[in-house]
């Protein structure tokens, strides 16, 4: 009887013996480590790099004027800025409304006005003001601030839209295994479920914002939009990875969209202001895209909204032929 049961709890493979338990406990924290070194390169180097680089700016004035401004900003910060220059000060504000450019700078006689659209980012807005200060003070030149797109009083740091990445990312992973469960027998109940909660979602969080922090004060139904198609496209996929692979891809995609897109969305200051190349593999996946989306229909009527909207879609559709061949490859077992 002993020897049974010693032979039932033998899981060792014949001809792979055990390595010792020293060795195993030093293996397993040497992985475990090296997960969390990961880790925090994924969430604090993005933030640690960041900054201003390659940002395009508008630039109105005599040549004479502009081309020593455009000195002085190499000077004060370089590299940080990519200068084009406009005929007049109301094109450079139409620019700065569509989002063609992040900013830019009036130069006149004795003065240098500095416009900003704090909404698209607070970071970046304070960046331009204070190489506008440096360029200023080196010209002796009075300097003055006109935020032509400011964030509404009542979230002056912009802090709502911003911290919207990890409940958007909470939004896209539960509602896959909680509908799973939920309808363990009815794939297209599932779907349903996935598509009902993204509304509701999209709702919930422009109500928050609006009624609650004042984050927003216009565009409540444009935000709520872009927040549900935030929410589908990331549900959708995962769901259909999970159909198609299992849990197993499930498990790695979740971890994908959490681990990777969450840090590189660029929610509170956009995607430009993260590493080159960071903050573009962050745009294209739905955290980073859902945020821009939101931004540009909560601030800007929808100005900028295209790119974030094109690929949102695109995450949809991915996800719902994943989850139509998941389903003809591995149909659910009739009740």
């Amino acid at each position: 009887m002993t020897q049974t049961a010693a032979r039932s709890t033998d899981t060792t493979l014949p001809g792979r013996p055990t390595p010792p338990p020293l060795i195993r406990l030093v293996g397993m924290c040497a992985g475990l480590g090296a997960i969390l070194v990961v880790l925090l390169a994924l969430f604090i180097l993005p933030s640690l790099k960041s900054g201003p680089h390659d940002l395009p700016v508008g630039l109105v004035g005599d040549s004479a004027s502009t081309s020593k401004v455009v000195a002085a900003l190499e000077t004060a910060a370089p590299g940080a800025y990519d200068v084009e220059r406009f005929d007049t000060a109301d094109d450079l504000a139409r620019a700065v409304r569509d989002r063609d450019v992040v900013g830019g700078l009036v130069v006149g006689t004795g003065d240098l006005e500095v416009v900003v659209a704090s909404a698209g980012s607070p970071a970046i807005a304070g960046a331009l003001s204070a190489s506008a200060e440096a360029v200023g003070a080196a010209d002796g030149a009075e300097v003055r601030v006109t935020d032509l797109v400011p964030l509404p009083e009542e979230d002056s740091s912009g802090l709502g839209i911003g911290g919207l990445a990890f409940p958007l990312v909470f939004g896209g992973i539960v509602p896959v295994v909680a509908f799973g469960s939920l309808f363990p027998h009815s794939l297209r109940w599932r779907l349903a479920g996935l598509a009902v909660f993204a509304g509701v979602g999209g709702l919930l969080v422009a109500g928050v914002l609006r009624f609650w922090f004042g984050s927003i004060e216009t565009a409540f139904w444009p935000v709520a939009g872009a927040m549900a198609l935030g929410i589908a496209a990331l549900a959708v996929p995962l769901a259909g990875l999970k159909q198609l692979v299992g849990a197993k891809g499930f498990t790695v995609g979740a971890m994908t969209m959490m681990f990777l897109g969450n840090p590189l969305a660029g929610m509170a200051t956009t995607g430009a202001w993260l590493p080159a190349g960071l903050g573009t593999v962050g745009q294209l996946l739905p955290p980073g895209a859902a945020g821009a989306l939101v931004r540009s229909a909560a601030y800007f009527d929808g100005a900028g909204a295209l790119v974030p909207l094109l690929t949102l879609v695109t995450w949809v559709v991915v996800g719902l032929v994943l989850y139509v061949v998941g389903a003809r490859r591995h149909p659910l077992p009739a009740v």
